[in-house]
């Protein structure tokens, strides 16, 4: 098969012919159709992310077709449309994931990190760790949900009840919770980069109520923010802009240093939080959600010996809305 492989970070990928993998007894094997690129993808490739399995297929907003599986897999056959996330395995008997908190595991093991992810014409992938896609999505559109989606959902879950909601860096993940939040009747507030005007354009396509630079105020005290961005020095920023007992979700997997900042945009029973990677309950929650917004996705298309570019084109934010590799 066709993949694109990464031999040492800091450098571009490589198309190469490498041999179909075969699954295991618990394991699935996809025909990949779509692979969504997310900003961890660049964290790996950029050595953000320090421990990748090289060589490495990245890749972990995966969808495909079931293709084989293995001998103790149930709920997955072939032929059925099928979805993997960040997460591809943990260990199932430590204290966090015996509480369905395997996110937290200290031997959780990721698509496209750990293990060999989805910029490839086929993947395996552990079957407890998958989603059905739900009807009503096509291949390129379902494929951000799977990181931008449940991951967000995730951190939008800690301020769900908030009434004013701050998002910092309209990306991927942002432009999917908005979405969220407007059919939950929320007034959403947008902080894109300075000059980003067609950033800013956007957020107001989707139904933003304001939108500014990261460093403004908003014209309302925000009940809640979650930060996409990887910028520490966003922080103190949404704390700044966040009322007495708001909370603050740091939603990244990578952030650069937070600066210090006084107290005093701390007190007022303020909370600095984040999230850590997704919980297969996350995505039975929000994948049938999704579908009953309906989420719109904007994808942009590469086909696979396009990753670099398409790498690339995030990096620089070159675009809004969501990359997708189709295959």
């Amino acid at each position: 098969m066709r993949a694109m492989v990464l031999h040492q970070q800091r450098q571009p990928l490589r198309l190469e012919d490498v041999p179909i993998p075969e699954p295991d007894d618990h394991q699935v094997q996809i025909r990949v159709t779509a692979c969504g690129i997310c900003r961890t993808d660049l964290h790996v490739v950029d050595a953000d992310l320090t421990e990748p399995a090289l060589p490495l297929i990245p890749g972990h907003q995966i969808v495909g077709i079931v293709s084989k599986t293995g001998r103790n897999v149930s709920g997955f056959e072939v032929g059925q449309r099928i979805g993997v996330p960040w997460l591809g395995g943990s260990c199932g008997h430590c204290d966090y994931c015996q509480s369905d908190r395997e996110n937290l595991c200290d031997n959780a093991r990721y698509t496209g990190y750990q293990i060999n992810g989805g910029f490839a014409e086929y993947t395996v992938a552990d079957a407890s760790y998958c989603f059905p896609i739900p009807d009503g999505f096509s291949d390129q559109q379902a494929a951000p949900l799977l990181c931008a989606g449940l991951i967000g959902y995730r951190a939008y879950r800690r301020i769900s009840d908030a009434r004013h909601i701050g998002l910092y860096g309209f990306g991927s993940a942002a432009h999917i919770l908005i979405q969220v939040a407007r059919h939950a009747g929320q007034a959403v507030y947008a902080f894109t980069r300075p000059g980003d005007t067609e950033a800013k354009s956007f957020a107001l396509s989707l139904g933003a109520t304001w939108v500014g630079d990261a460093s403004m105020t908003p014209p309302h005290l925000l009940d809640g923010a979650i930060i996409f961005a990887p910028a520490g020095e966003l922080v103190p920023d949404a704390l700044h802009t966040v009322r007495k007992g708001g909370r603050v979700v740091c939603a990244g997997i990578h952030m650069s240093d937070i600066p210090s900042f006084p107290y005093d945009l701390l007190w007022g029973e303020r909370e600095l939080c984040s999230i850590a990677n997704l919980t297969r309950r996350d995505g039975e929650a929000f994948l049938p959600l999704a579908a009953r917004i309906p989420v719109e996705t904007t994808v942009h298309t590469y086909s696979l010996e396009r990753a670099n570019e398409a790498l690339d084109d995030l990096r620089a934010g070159r675009f809004n809305g969501s990359a997708v590799l189709t295959l």
